[in-house]
């Protein structure tokens, strides 16, 4: 099964588009796709459609689109995941992992043991680089909808996103509580998840945490690196409640 290619203006069928750039290339040169050919697109919004090639040059790929059809690839469970500010590249890695995972929002955060605030300009290009990284990770694993991605907030204002979430989770590496309560699925399907930065929470901070109705839980036994935390995090609250 081919990748999927995302058109994010795209309209229901009839109708026609095309692809430019370095996905046509993919098309023409790698995949080696030609005029009848069929792909899959989806707007990003949570619609699939097949497309019909119909011309094909070294940098662009015209397409009529043929069919819309629901997407299977997202998931039942609405996961936040808010994840502590890292350091270098590691919350790229976060999101084009989460992304594949089948998260629907992705909340940055800065807190106590976070790196510093970097300047406002960069900020705006990390935030327009994690978009990128999404999109390109909903491609690969054929998902229909490109998560959410906040702009880095701070603690306090994390806390108060977490008003409308049926389930509220938050990691701590001194906690001892295991996942195995989540068997039992919550009335709704809305879940925010707390990972922190590297050197965890404070106690004050999971304090403010569980006042806002979050409760706690352990990874494990082991200390994990905070990227692999918001990974595997994810992943065991999906295949807990149904969803893996």
């Amino acid at each position: 099964m081919t990748q999927k290619f995302l058109i994010p203006e795209i309209h229901m069928p009839p109708s026609r588009y095309s692809i430019q750039g370095q996905d046509a290339r993919h098309i023409a040169k790698v995949l080696r796709l030609t005029v009848t050919d069929q792909i899959q697109v989806t707007n990003g919004e949570g619609m699939d459609f097949t497309a019909q090639i119909t011309a094909v040059s070294r940098d662009r790929v015209e397409l009529d689109i043929i069919e819309v059809h629901s997407s299977s690839t997202e998931s039942s469970i609405a996961i936040t995941l808010c994840s502590g500010m890292l350091k270098d590249k590691k919350m790229d890695l976060v999101i084009k992992h989460v992304t594949q995972l089948g998260i629907c929002r992705w909340i940055p955060f800065f807190c106590r043991r976070s790196i510093p605030t970097p300047d406002r300009k960069r900020m705006e290009n990390r935030s327009q680089r994690w978009k990128s990284i999404a999109q390109e990770s909903l491609k690969q694993c054929q998902r229909s909808r490109v998560p959410e991605i906040v702009p880095p907030l701070n603690f306090e204002q994390v806390l108060d996103h977490a008003v409308d979430h049926d389930l509220k989770i938050a990691f701590w590496e001194e906690e001892t509580q295991r996942l195995n309560t989540l068997k039992k699925a919550p009335a709704g399907n809305r879940i925010m998840v707390l990972v922190g930065p590297e050197g965890g929470f404070t106690k004050t901070e999971l304090s403010l945490a569980k006042e806002k109705g979050f409760s706690s839980f352990s990874l494990g036994p082991r200390i994990l690196r905070a990227e692999t935390a918001s990974i595997c995090a994810c992943t065991l609250i999906q295949h807990l409640l149904g969803d893996m």
